[in-house]
């Protein structure tokens, strides 16, 4: 039957069997960062800082129909230095003294077919330019990454593009966030 091929040549085979949009490109905008606050007089040698890891939208959207979990790895002196967060917001917070590489690890939902993206983003805890430490102004670092996948499932497609997307849910981070 003819028509049936037609509309078939707008697809492609995946690894697993699952249908993919032939010669589709989407794009995933998606932020990591760190905002860590001094703690003043509260601050001890090993704790100085209270800081939260977390990957979101650059415009606030929510992630979760495209997200299904963010595993950070933090430095191996923590305990538990690998810790998932299974919904939003992709927050991680805890305390410390040092100054560290973090890896995110973004997991998809499973519709998706998708391999699992990592970022590494560093912690910062010291203002650049040399300003005084304060426990009201946070050091906030954050990253801009462009997710890229090549020929995506319709379901990840129709949860990427949606014509009106609703809003991530409250976090406190947003005063400080960019």
């Amino acid at each position: 039957h003819p028509a049936a091929n037609m509309a078939d040549a707008g697809y492609v085979m995946g690894k697993k069997g699952e249908r993919r949009m032939k010669d589709v490109e989407l794009c995933l905008p998606i932020c990591v960062g760190t905002v860590s606050f001094w703690l003043g007089k509260k601050a001890d040698e090993y704790h100085s800082h209270r800081w939260t890891v977390y990957v979101r939208s650059p415009v606030n959207e929510d992630l979760s129909p495209v997200v299904k979990k963010v595993v950070f790895h933090l430095h191996h002196s923590f305990d538990q230095p690998v810790r998932e967060v299974l919904q939003q917001p992709f927050e991680l917070t805890e305390t410390g003294w040092g100054e560290f590489e973090i890896t995110a690890v973004v997991h998809f939902v499973d519709e998706a077919a998708e391999e699992p993206f990592q970022m590494v983003h560093g912690l910062k805890l010291f203002h650049t330019n040399d300003q005084p430490l304060t426990t009201k102004k946070p050091v906030v670092n954050e990253s801009y990454e462009e997710l890229v996948f090549s020929e995506p499932t319709e379901v990840l497609y129709n949860r990427v593009v949606p014509v009106n997307s609703k809003p991530a849910p409250e976090t406190s981070l947003l005063l400080h966030l960019p």
